[in-house]
Protein backbone atom coordinates (compact mmCIF):
# COMPACT_ATOMS: atom_id res chain seq x y z
CA UNK A 1 0.00 0.00 0.00
CA UNK A 2 2.71 2.19 0.91
CA UNK A 3 4.95 1.39 -1.96
CA UNK A 4 1.82 1.88 -4.68
CA UNK A 5 1.34 5.64 -2.67
CA UNK A 6 4.84 6.59 -2.83
CA UNK A 7 5.06 5.76 -6.26
CA UNK A 8 1.93 7.75 -7.10
CA UNK A 9 3.66 10.37 -5.59
CA UNK A 10 6.84 10.77 -6.98
CA UNK A 11 5.26 10.57 -10.70
CA UNK A 12 3.32 13.80 -9.29
CA UNK A 13 5.96 15.44 -8.40
CA UNK A 14 8.25 14.51 -11.35
CA UNK A 15 5.07 15.29 -14.13
CA UNK A 16 5.93 19.31 -14.40
CA UNK A 17 9.74 18.60 -14.68
CA UNK A 18 8.63 16.08 -17.50
CA UNK A 19 6.22 18.89 -18.95
CA UNK A 20 9.34 21.02 -19.06
CA UNK A 21 11.87 19.38 -20.91
CA UNK A 22 9.43 19.42 -23.88
CA UNK A 23 8.75 22.03 -26.76
CA UNK A 24 5.44 21.62 -25.68
CA UNK A 25 3.84 25.31 -24.08
CA UNK A 26 4.60 29.40 -25.03
CA UNK A 27 7.75 30.67 -25.77
CA UNK A 28 9.48 34.19 -26.47
CA UNK A 29 11.15 33.83 -29.75
CA UNK A 30 14.08 36.47 -29.85
CA UNK A 31 14.83 38.63 -32.79
CA UNK A 32 18.72 37.84 -33.62
CA UNK A 33 19.40 41.73 -33.96
CA UNK A 34 18.43 43.02 -30.94
CA UNK A 35 18.19 40.31 -28.62
CA UNK A 36 14.88 41.10 -27.64
CA UNK A 37 11.62 39.31 -27.08
CA UNK A 38 9.78 39.21 -30.46
CA UNK A 39 6.21 37.46 -30.29
CA UNK A 40 4.79 34.36 -27.78
CA UNK A 41 5.12 31.03 -30.00
CA UNK A 42 2.24 28.59 -28.86
CA UNK A 43 3.56 25.10 -29.61
CA UNK A 44 1.13 21.69 -28.70
CA UNK A 45 1.04 18.19 -29.50
CA UNK A 46 -1.52 17.89 -32.85
CA UNK A 47 -1.66 14.39 -33.59
CA UNK A 48 1.59 13.02 -32.47
CA UNK A 49 3.48 15.82 -34.17
CA UNK A 50 4.65 19.82 -33.32
CA UNK A 51 2.01 22.55 -34.01
CA UNK A 52 3.41 25.92 -33.37
CA UNK A 53 1.66 29.34 -33.26
CA UNK A 54 2.54 33.12 -33.05
CA UNK A 55 -0.14 33.91 -30.32
CA UNK A 56 1.07 37.47 -29.95
CA UNK A 57 4.14 40.22 -31.16
CA UNK A 58 6.33 41.98 -28.80
CA UNK A 59 7.80 44.04 -31.07
CA UNK A 60 6.29 46.13 -33.52
CA UNK A 61 5.95 45.11 -37.04
CA UNK A 62 5.89 46.70 -40.08
CA UNK A 63 3.60 44.45 -42.04
CA UNK A 64 0.87 42.48 -40.38
CA UNK A 65 0.45 39.77 -42.98
CA UNK A 66 2.62 37.38 -44.49
CA UNK A 67 3.31 38.50 -48.18
CA UNK A 68 6.35 36.82 -48.47
CA UNK A 69 4.89 33.34 -47.90
CA UNK A 70 3.98 31.19 -50.69
CA UNK A 71 1.90 28.47 -49.46
CA UNK A 72 -1.62 28.45 -47.76
CA UNK A 73 -0.08 31.29 -45.43
CA UNK A 74 0.28 33.67 -47.81
CA UNK A 75 -1.17 37.08 -47.53
CA UNK A 76 -2.85 35.36 -43.73
CA UNK A 77 -2.02 37.41 -40.62
CA UNK A 78 1.06 36.69 -38.85
CA UNK A 79 -0.87 36.94 -35.77
CA UNK A 80 -2.39 33.27 -35.23
CA UNK A 81 -0.40 31.53 -37.98
CA UNK A 82 0.74 28.18 -37.59
CA UNK A 83 4.79 28.40 -38.14
CA UNK A 84 5.75 25.34 -36.86
CA UNK A 85 4.48 21.99 -38.39
CA UNK A 86 5.54 18.69 -37.61
CA UNK A 87 8.46 17.34 -35.68
CA UNK A 88 8.28 14.34 -33.66
CA UNK A 89 10.95 13.07 -30.16
CA UNK A 90 13.57 11.19 -31.97
CA UNK A 91 13.53 7.78 -30.20
CA UNK A 92 15.80 7.81 -27.83
CA UNK A 93 16.70 11.83 -27.27
CA UNK A 94 15.58 14.96 -26.09
CA UNK A 95 15.52 16.45 -29.77
CA UNK A 96 12.19 16.94 -31.71
CA UNK A 97 13.21 16.82 -35.49
CA UNK A 98 11.67 16.02 -39.26
CA UNK A 99 9.60 19.55 -38.48
CA UNK A 100 9.21 22.59 -40.61
CA UNK A 101 9.53 26.22 -39.22
CA UNK A 102 8.45 29.56 -40.89
CA UNK A 103 10.05 32.80 -40.76
CA UNK A 104 6.96 35.03 -41.39
CA UNK A 105 8.91 38.16 -41.82
CA UNK A 106 10.55 36.70 -45.16
CA UNK A 107 8.01 33.75 -46.21
CA UNK A 108 11.20 30.85 -46.11
CA UNK A 109 10.17 27.67 -44.35
CA UNK A 110 13.47 25.65 -42.74
CA UNK A 111 13.49 22.16 -41.65
CA UNK A 112 13.94 22.19 -38.28
CA UNK A 113 14.75 20.60 -34.76
CA UNK A 114 13.69 21.52 -31.76
CA UNK A 115 15.65 20.66 -28.14
CA UNK A 116 14.37 21.83 -24.88
CA UNK A 117 17.64 22.97 -23.02
CA UNK A 118 18.63 24.51 -19.37
CA UNK A 119 16.25 22.26 -17.98
CA UNK A 120 13.12 23.08 -20.13
CA UNK A 121 13.60 26.87 -19.28
CA UNK A 122 15.08 27.58 -22.74
CA UNK A 123 14.57 25.34 -26.26
CA UNK A 124 17.01 25.78 -28.91
CA UNK A 125 15.61 26.25 -32.63
CA UNK A 126 17.50 25.41 -35.33
CA UNK A 127 16.35 25.75 -38.92
CA UNK A 128 18.26 24.06 -41.99
CA UNK A 129 18.38 24.96 -45.60
CA UNK A 130 20.62 22.40 -47.01
CA UNK A 131 24.16 22.23 -45.29
CA UNK A 132 23.13 25.31 -44.03
CA UNK A 133 21.55 26.18 -40.37
CA UNK A 134 20.25 29.43 -38.19
CA UNK A 135 20.21 28.57 -34.25
CA UNK A 136 18.14 30.61 -32.49
CA UNK A 137 17.41 30.02 -27.94
CA UNK A 138 13.95 30.59 -27.23
CA UNK A 139 13.03 31.77 -23.38
CA UNK A 140 10.14 29.51 -21.89
CA UNK A 141 7.52 31.84 -20.49
CA UNK A 142 6.51 31.45 -17.17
Amino acid sequence: MYKALTAILAVVIAAPVWAQMTPLGTWNSIDDKTGQPKAEIQIVDKDGALSGRVVKSLQPSSEPLCTECTDDRKNQPKIGMEIIRGGKQAEGGDVWEGGKILDPENGKEYRATFTPIEGGKELQVRGFIGPFFRTQVWKRVP
